[in-house]
C-alpha cells in the first residue's frame, strides 16, 4: 500500500526572482518590476508601456476588421456590385464605341406646319391652366364635407370623389373594422355567410317534417339578425323596424329580429366620455357628478349611461356612435347603387332608389339629437293645433295620467348628446321572460295601456311616438 506524504508548508524567500509575464504580442518576457534604464512619469505609472499596449490592440482590431471585409467581398461579391452601380451612375452601359454623333441634334421642329414653335408652347401653357383649373376645382369638391341633411345628389358627388371608400365596404371582404370592441366583416362576406347559415340551418331541420317551418323562419331570422349586427347601425336600424312588423315578415322572424333592441354591443367608455366633452364644451365633471362606468342600453345610433347632475338629478345620457353620419350615409348609398341596378335588372319602370332615398332622410334626421330634444318636448307640451282651447294649448301628453313623458334637459343635450330624466321601469322583454303571475299582470297592463295611449296619439292629439318598439317602452312602477 504506497504511503502519502505529508503536507509541508514552503515558504519564499524574500530575495526570491520575482514572477514574470509572457507578453502576447512579441513573446518576450518582462518583469514586472521597474528595470534600471526605465523613466517613471510624474504620477509614477508606466505611460509608455500604457500607449504600447492601446496601439497594439487598435493594430489587432484593424487586422480583424480587414479581415472581415475581404471575407463580406469575396462572399457577397461587393466589387461587382459597386462596378454595377457605378456603371448605372455614368450610363456605361449604353456608350457605344463605334458612335460617330460628333455634335448636339438641332431643336424638334412642330409638327403643324402652319404654326410656329411659340404658337406651340402658348398652345400648351393654354392646355396646361385649363388642367391646372380642372383639378383645382377638383381638390375644391374634395373640400366639400358630407352633406348635414340628405340629398340624394350631394350625396352621390361627395362619394363620387371617394370611390375607395365604397370600394373598401363592398369589394374587401377581409377589410375589418372596430365597433364598440368586435370585429365585423363587410357587406359581401356578411351576406355570403347569411347565405350559407341558412342553407345549413335548413338541412338540419329538415328531419322534423312538422315543425320544419316554424324552426326554418325562426332561423332565417336569427341569420338575417346576426347578419344585420355584422353590417352596422343602419342595417340594424332596418332589422329593428322590421321587427315591429310581424303581419309582414311573419312571428318567428320578427321574434328573431326583436333581439336587435337590446343585444347591440357598445363603443368604449372613452369615445363616449370624448364625445360628451366635444358637445358641451366642456370636461364631463363639469355637468355631471357621476356617470356608469358601462352603459345600461346600447342601441343601434348610441347608447345610455345613468348619471347624477350636481343638483342630484339623475339622468339618462344618451350618446351617439362615433362617426355615425358618415357611416349611414355611407351605407344609404351603396343601398342606393343596389337598387338602381336591380331595378335594371328587373326593367322596373318606376325608380326603386326613392326607397333608399327616403330611409335616408329618416335615418339621417334621427342623427340630430337636438331635433329629438325638441319632439320630445313638443311632444310633452305645446300642441302643433292653434285652434284648440287653452288647457289643451298647455298640455298635449302629459295630461293624461297613465302616460309617464322624461323631462329633457336642453342645457344638457347637443347635437350628438342627449340628456333626460331617469326613469324606473319593467321592459316588456323583462315582462314575458319572468313568466310570473304578477309579471302577467303587469305586462297585460301595459299592453292596454300602450293600446290607450296610440288612440290618444292617433285620435286626439295628432302627436306620434315614431319609434315604440319594447326598447323604448316601460310600465313605471305607478302603474304609468
Amino acid at each position: 500500500m504506497a504511503s502519502v506524504s505529508p503536507l509541508v508548508p514552503v515558504l519564499c524567500s524574500t530575495k526570491a526572482t520575482p514572477r514574470t509575464r509572457k507578453n502576447h504580442f512579441n513573446g518576450s518576457s518582462k518583469g514586472f518590476g521597474p528595470k534600471k534604464n526605465q523613466k517613471l512619469s510624474k504620477t509614477g505609472g508606466g505611460l509608455g508601456n500604457i500607449v504600447e499596449v492601446v496601439q497594439k490592440d487598435v493594430e489587432f482590431l484593424k487586422a480583424g476588421f480587414s479581415k472581415g471585409l475581404q471575407w463580406a467581398n469575396k462572399a457577397f461579391r461587393i466589387p461587382e456590385v459597386s462596378k454595377s452601380v457605378e456603371d448605372l451612375v455614368w450610363l456605361r452601359n449604353v456608350e457605344d464605341p463605334q458612335a460617330k454623333f460628333s455634335r448636339f441634334p438641332s431643336w424638334p421642329q412642330p409638327h403643324y406646319p402652319e404654326l410656329s414653335g411659340v404658337d406651340l408652347f402658348l398652345a400648351d401653357l393654354k392646355a396646361l391652366e385649363v388642367y391646372v383649373g380642372y383639378y383645382y376645382c377638383l381638390a375644391k369638391m374634395w373640400t366639400k364635407p358630407l352633406p348635414e341633411f340628405y340629398d340624394a345628389q350631394e350625396v352621390t358627388d361627395y362619394f363620387t370623389l371617394r370611390p375607395h371608400v365604397v370600394a373598401l365596404r363592398l369589394l374587401e371582404p377581409w377589410f375589418l373594422k372596430v365597433m364598440g370592441g368586435k370585429i365585423i366583416d363587410e357587406v359581401f362576406m356578411a351576406f355570403a355567410s347569411a347565405t350559407i347559415k341558412f342553407r345549413i340551418s335548413r338541412i338540419s331541420s329538415a328531419a322534423d317534417e312538422d315543425a320544419h317551418k316554424i324552426v326554418s323562419d325562426y332561423n332565417f331570422g336569427i341569420v338575417l339578425k346576426d347578419t344585420m349586427l355584422n353590417l352596422g347601425p343602419t342595417f340594424i336600424k332596418v332589422g329593428q323596424s322590421l321587427s315591429t312588423r310581424p303581419d309582414i315578415i311573419g312571428y318567428e322572424i320578427s321574434k328573431a329580429l326583436s333581439e336587435l333592441h337590446d343585444q347591440i354591443p357598445p363603443f368604449p367608455r372613452d369615445e363616449a366620455m370624448k364625445i360628451i366633452e366635444e358637445e358641451l364644451g366642456a370636461p364631463v365633471k363639469t355637468f355631471f357628478s357621476y356617470v356608469s362606468e358601462e352603459p345600461v342600453a346600447a342601441a343601434s345610433f348610441g347608447q345610455v349611461y345613468k348619471a347624477s347632475t350636481h343638483e342630484g338629478i339623475d339622468v339618462a345620457v344618451k350618446v351617439q356612435r362615433p362617426n355615425l353620419r358618415h357611416v349611414v350615409v355611407r351605407d344609404i348609398y351603396i343601398l342606393r347603387i343596389g337598387l338602381g341596378l336591380l331595378q335594371k335588372i328587373a326593367k322596373r319602370q318606376n325608380d326603386l332608389r326613392l326607397y333608399a332615398d327616403e330611409l335616408g332622410k329618416g335615418l339621417i334626421g334621427e342623427l340630430d339629437y337636438n331635433l329629438e330634444a325638441a319632439n320630445a318636448l313638443e311632444f310633452k307640451l305645446p300642441t302643433p293645433f292653434a285652434c284648440c282651447d287653452a288647457k289643451f294649448h298647455k298640455e298635449v301628453h302629459s295630461r293624461f295620467p297613465f302616460i309617464c313623458l322624461p323631462k329633457v334637459f336642453p342645457h344638457l343635450s347637443k347635437k350628438r348628446v342627449l340628456t333626460m330624466e331617469w326613469l324606473v321601469g319593467d321592459s316588456p322583454s323583462e315582462l314575458i321572460s319572468a313568466s310570473s303571475p304578477e309579471s302577467k299582470r303587469k305586462l297585460l297592463d301595459l299592453v292596454n295601456k300602450g293600446v290607450e295611449a296610440s288612440l290618444v296619439q292617433l285620435l286626439e292629439t295628432g302627436l306620434m311616438h315614431a319609434d315604440p318598439h319594447p326598447g323604448n317602452l316601460r310600465l313605471h312602477h305607478l302603474g304609468k
